[in-house]
């Protein structure tokens, strides 16, 4: 259906909303070292791709149209925020590897979120990023925002926020992401658990020796070459979390669009 370009523009305008708030809460893109300009810039541009691919009616901006944007908003920040947690698990595990070696007093402070965040945290994260830039992950995220107009149609009024089935997919990622945390940092902590345990005894055996002055570095002596050791399972783990990210993000996108 050929439309006049003036006459796509109020259809442009909520594929640009979908896109931007896609950007504004989706991991990698959302990140502060991203330019504000270059978010905007690459929206325009992606939005200008998709309005063509679309075949939606005429529309006119009234108070139905008001009601569309702020669906797409929703649509958009939704999605994109299931996204981030469940890559966030990098940073769960990373707070469980710092609270075994004793790294948990030092948390820093995030540049590409402006949060605080736990040492071992920033440093897997910082790996996790540039592997989802290496086996393309980004373009994956990019064909999300494009198919979920296979899903949730341009037109699409109202959201079923309120259906239960909703509220359990979200719980359910929650729980996804902690297990997946857990399974990164479980070799870590549980050798970690096992030198406490021989702490426990030394310090019995030997009582005039202080087991917390020479705990921590202990841990750490032990806990580094372990996370150099485990790092291959590491990206492993990181792959499958990637799987059940782009699962979960297609999964709501089906529920949101009622399918």
């Amino acid at each position: 259906m050929n439309i006049e370009w003036l006459n796509q523009l109020p259809v442009y305008l909520l594929v640009l909303i979908r896109v931007l708030a896609f950007f504004t809460s989706m991991p990698l893109f959302s990140y502060r070292n991203v330019p504000a300009h270059f978010k905007v810039g690459l929206g325009a541009f992606f939005a200008f791709i998709i309005v063509f691919t679309l075949d939606v009616p005429e529309m006119n901006i009234d108070s139905t149209y008001i009601l569309l944007i702020f669906k797409e908003m929703l649509v958009g920040l939704s999605i994109g925020l299931i996204a981030g947690i469940m890559i966030y698990a990098v940073q769960v595990a990373g707070m469980f590897l710092d609270i075994a070696l004793g790294f948990l007093v030092a948390n820093v402070i995030d540049p590409q979120t402006g949060a605080q965040s736990p040492l071992m945290g920033g440093f897997l994260y910082t790996f996790t990023l540039l592997f989802l830039l290496a086996v393309d992950g980004h373009h994956l995220i990019l064909d999300g925002i494009y198919y979920s107009y296979e899903f949730i149609p341009i037109e699409q009024l109202q959201l079923p926020f309120g259906e239960e089935a909703v509220a359990y997919h979200v719980l359910e990622s929650f729980s996804t992401m902690f297990m997946i945390a857990f399974q990164m940092a479980f070799p870590i902590v549980g050798c970690l658990f096992l030198t406490d345990v021989a702490l426990g005894m030394m310090s019995r055996a030997v009582p005039q020796m202080n087991v917390f002055v020479v705990g921590l570095p202990l841990k750490i002596f032990a806990g580094l070459p372990l996370l150099a050791v485990t790092i291959p399972g590491f990206f492993m783990a990181v792959d499958h979390l990637f799987d059940e990210m782009f699962d979960a993000m297609r999964t709501l996108m089906e529920m949101l669009g009622g399918a």
